[in-house]
């Protein structure tokens, strides 16, 4: 089983390349995303120390983290948000290799796709065979985003601005998939870099 680790800048097409390779291969994909949501729910590790941290105020009627509460909360002190990582990032990655351990023991699929935005950042690069880097050019990823999420000119420019730059994308990755054109193009790219490994 390879593990492949996932990036690229936002709106370069991330959850439509996987969807497609969730499809047409055997495979588990993990999304950090989800994990580190998951991490957060009551009875998980981090439930309790954020709750200590931020106070109960973060909390919705149910019980559960209300993420516009906890991100209001850690907005309001700079050191707030350095604390919150200290607590989330090792509890996803402990819960990710934890994810990669079973899919290896059961021997049932290919491929682990695990995906986050700050992959590179998070030092995940040791926990995985090889870095994809998916591409598209600011101006596709921008016309995206603006008909996918409708997201604001300052919006796209904030989230951009705190991702790393293409050189870094493609200094940490050894396989580039270009997806600024047509998605067939992509996929085509997908199916012989897959392929050569199966």
């Amino acid at each position: 089983m390879k593990v492949i680790g996932i990036t690229g800048g936002v709106g370069s097409g991330k959850t439509a390349l996987l969807n497609y390779i969730g499809q047409n291969y055997k495979c588990r994909i993990l999304l950090a995303d989800e994990a580190a949501h998951k991490v957060k729910e009551p009875g998980q590790p981090c439930y309790k120390e954020l709750v200590h941290l931020l106070s109960s105020d973060i909390l919705d009627e149910d019980g559960t983290i209300h993420k516009g509460k906890m991100a209001a909360r850690i907005f309001e002190s700079e050191g707030l948000l350095a604390q919150v990582n200290q607590i989330i990032h090792p509890a996803v990655k402990k819960m990710i290799l934890k994810e990669i351990a079973e899919a290896k023991k059961e021997g049932t699929v290919d491929f682990f796709f695990l995906e986050a935005a700050l992959l590179i950042e998070c030092g995940y690069l040791n926990l995985v065979d090889e870095m994809w880097y998916i591409y598209a050019g600011e101006e596709i990823r921008r016309k995206r985003l603006r008909a996918s999420r409708n997201y604001s000119d300052e919006k796209m420019n904030a989230i951009m601005k705190a991702q790393l730059s293409e050189t870094e994308f493609r200094k940490y990755c050894n396989v580039i998939i270009d997806n600024s054109g047509d998605l067939e193009n992509t996929y085509r790219q997908i199916d012989r870099k897959l392929g050569e490994y199966l």
